[in-house]
């Protein structure tokens, strides 16, 4: 007889009260079962349910093995389910909430590839800047920056997300370029007000802010983003809003050695025994794709 099978036999006699009770539940013969149960006994040394012809009562050490061992069984089925969920192809619908920009940028381009490798799935999309309640509005996954609140989500790091400094090469070439954060007040910035005029820089161990000064002030992170391309100024946003336009040389990036701790970029799903397969390979999908993107 299998180890766990013995195991299964052992906890069923204990849940159901009595041998018949667990052959019943486990679909085998009185005989196997109480079989089960004197081989963990002897390999324990240890007498762990007292039987008599009505009934069958755990010992105090049987309690105690038997809350241990059940847990671990449950363990042991969950993974036996994630095993065998692996290699099912995933099919039906993964609902995603993400961020209106990030998602459009990054989220989507990943999408579109995944769906091409999972033809059986299909994925709704959900994009705005709000924090979304997965388990009230039947999300499976959420796509968020930052620290998140303690809960009893579940959550893996996807990557880290650098906040940068930037102009044109037309601005710097007119203006100079800061070498020092305490320049910046020499220099026309561009402040986005949803971050605020008080930029974040990291010297050495410590983070200090340094307040800017400029002319444009706008809500619209893309707006302040396209000041700095036509030479307005110095802005500050998230590397990932400006990577492609600094890789067609349209900005440069400044300061970088003052740039702040970068920001998580986590996916976030409810709490579960078992992910469902789908879940997991765009996590593993994801995150793969957007270390490659140099956030």
């Amino acid at each position: 007889m299998d180890r766990i099978e013995d195991f299964q036999a052992f906890v069923a006699v204990i849940d159901e009260g009595s041998l018949t009770g667990a052959a019943r539940r486990l679909k085998r013969s009185l005989q196997s079962v109480s079989r089960s149960l004197a081989t963990v006994e002897r390999d324990l040394g240890v007498e762990l349910i007292r039987r008599t012809t009505r009934r069958s009562s755990p010992t105090e050490a049987g309690l105690a093995f038997h809350r241990r061992l059940s847990a671990a069984l449950a363990e042991v089925e969950a993974a036996k389910a994630e095993a065998s969920n692996r290699r099912a192809e995933p099919s039906g619908t993964l609902h995603i909430a993400g961020s209106s920009m990030f998602g459009a940028f990054y989220l989507v381009p990943a999408i579109a590839a995944f769906l091409d490798l999972h033809p059986r799935l299909n994925i709704e999309l959900d994009l705005s800047d709000r924090a979304v309640d997965l388990l009230d509005e039947g999300f499976d996954l959420a796509i968020r920056s930052g620290n998140l609140p303690d809960s009893s989500l579940k959550a893996r790091r996807l990557v880290d997300l650098r906040y940068v400094v930037f102009a044109s090469p037309a601005y710097l070439a007119r203006y100079g370029r800061p070498h020092q954060p305490d320049d910046l007040v020499r220099h026309q910035c561009i402040i986005h007000t949803r971050a605020g005029d008080a930029w974040a820089f990291r010297f050495d161990h410590d983070i200090k802010r340094i307040k800017v000064v400029g002319r444009l002030r706008t809500n619209g992170m893309l707006a302040a983003n396209e000041a700095a391309v036509h030479g307005f100024g110095i802005a500050n946003a998230p590397l990932w809003q400006v990577r492609k336009l600094v890789d067609l040389g349209q900005l440069e990036l400044l300061l970088t050695r003052f740039e702040p701790p970068p920001t998580s970029l986590q996916a976030v799903w409810p709490p579960t025994n078992l992910l469902d397969a789908k879940i997991r390979l765009f996590v593993d999908f994801l995150a793969a794709r957007l270390r490659a993107e140099r956030l």
